[in-house]
């Protein structure tokens, strides 16, 4: 797969698999498995521009093959606004910010071994640019996972947090929302037909009256979606998301939901509109970590989740709200997720957390050092170096990308165990456990031929933006 050699002039994989009349042929699945999609992925994330090119074509060709398609959730949460499938389990949506293959690799072993169809791989703006994965990259190596463990059916790919950051819309509002725009193309081309648009940090809340706080925020949000509408490929309804509460602010109440809704629907016009709203009801991004390096306990404001996605699905036919900030609370909170009705669960800082306790100590302390030297700036007064590590060491995935890529088996085999092992227990927890036919019964995923040549990468710069959440 490199020199400039064709993958159908290597002898493994011109046997393993054919093209007739422009459709791929497995010949060789086992091998494919086995062995060969192991270094395919690796060159679709490390190779040179000519060979990622090369290699995402032909997962993406090979995933088409097997019958593993981008798809959109909105048909079934409409279908849940409608009343036509009962709100009793919780979607987890998952953000895998490094150890990508690693992860999806569990995650679909836990799917698989529980007939899991309704879950959800996302990764937030921010994300992208400290975790080094572009959106293609992204959606290439869970396809490869995919593959790897034997998962077919759809596949939900999606933008979390595609959010307007307030600090760069007061220097240049056209510029970031442009920024948004351009991002929201690019993943859309990468098979994302799942996109959150989250204008919520424009809420207002010294405007007198609940319509002119969120006014910005839905305004906005309507214009996103229309813009989404006006690039969904064809056969697609995408699943849009909104967000009447910024994450680890303010919890948010029935009132300004309504508020949201009502102005959202009049800028909105005839087009189709979001399929779930996010809301803050006490979680904070990562959890709020004690100065021993142990996470504080959250109150989280069950009852108002209750009320917001009960309003959500029976005032204006969502499938419900949808809690961020989630993944470190103790086991016995996420069936409460699917007892208050929530539609939907954002799931990212545990699977870190999990990672880093497993990992080699010297390994461990490298990451560190390399925090004290490039982000001491984050290191606030007062805190203790478990304070700093815990928050900052998400830094580390992007430039320690191919260092854990590279861990030995015998690191990488217990690391997937215990996150299959947590996955499942969200799973079961969330009651996504069966929900396979469910999901074929109401998504169709269309098909599409990938081109061989990557997707265009995003216009604006890639370092981090001002203020967005993480």
């Amino acid at each position: 797969m490199s020199g400039g050699r064709s993958l159908l002039q290597q002898p493994e994989w011109s046997e393993a698999l054919a093209v007739i009349e422009d459709q791929v042929e497995i010949r060789d699945l086992p091998w494919i498995r086995q062995k060969g999609i192991d270094g395919l992925v690796r060159q679709a994330v490390f190779g040179s521009p000519g060979e990622k090119a090369e290699a995402r074509g032909w997962i993406f060709r090979i995933g088409e093959a097997l019958g593993i398609l981008p798809a959109s959730i909105h048909e079934l949460y409409a279908a849940r606004g409608r009343g036509e499938v009962p709100p009793t389990f919780t979607v987890p949506a998952m953000n895998l910010r490094g150890m990508t293959y690693e992860m999806a690799r569990a995650a679909f072993r836990a799917a698989l071994r529980l007939d899991v169809g309704a879950m959800i791989f996302e990764i937030a703006r921010s994300e992208i640019s400290y975790t080094d994965q572009r959106p293609e990259e992204y959606a290439v190596v869970i396809v490869a996972a995919a593959i790897k463990e034997g998962f077919r059916g759809p596949l939900f790919l999606q933008g979390d947090h595609f959010q307007v950051s307030a600090k760069a819309y007061a220097k240049d509002p056209e510029r970031e929302l442009q920024a948004v725009r351009d991002l929201t193309a690019e993943a859309i081309a990468a098979g994302f037909y799942n996109i959150d648009i989250d204008t919520s940090t424009l809420v207002d809340l010294t405007k007198p009256t609940l319509d002119e706080q969120q006014r910005l925020n839905y305004t906005l949000c309507a214009e996103l979606t229309r813009y989404i509408r006006s690039i969904e490929p064809p056969g697609v309804t995408i699943s849009v998301g909104g967000e009447i509460g910024e994450v680890g602010g303010k919890n948010s109440t029935v009132e300004e939901l309504r508020a949201f809704m009502d102005g959202y629907r009049r800028h909105l016009s005839d087009e189709v509109g979001i399929s779930k709203i996010s809301v803050q009801t006490g979680t904070t991004h990562g959890g709020v970590v004690l100065p021993d390096g142990r996470l504080a306990q959250v109150a989280i404001d069950f009852e108002a989740l209750r009320a917001l996605s009960r309003a959500a699905r029976l005032e204006y036919g969502l499938a419900g709200a949808v809690q961020h900030g989630a993944s470190t609370l103790p086991e016995e909170a996420f069936n409460k997720f699917v007892e208050c009705e929530a539609c939907e669960v954002h799931l990212a800082t545990g699977f870190q957390n999990l990672v880093f306790d497993l990992l080699p100590a010297s390994f461990r302390e490298e990451i560190y050092a390399y925090l004290r030297a490039h982000h001491a700036e984050e290191w606030k007064p007062g805190e203790t170096e478990e304070q700093f590590y815990y928050k900052a060491r998400k830094r580390a995935w992007g430039p320690f990308k191919q260092a854990f890529w590279e861990l030995p088996e015998d690191t990488r085999g217990p690391i997937r165990e215990a996150l299959e092992a947590r996955f499942a227990l969200l799973f079961e927890r969330l009651a996504v456990a069966g929900t396979r036919d469910l999901v074929a019964r109401w998504v169709r995923p269309v098909p599409f031929l990938r081109a061989i040549s990557a997707a265009p990468e995003l216009r604006a710069p890639r370092e981090e933006v001002e203020g967005l959440a993480d």
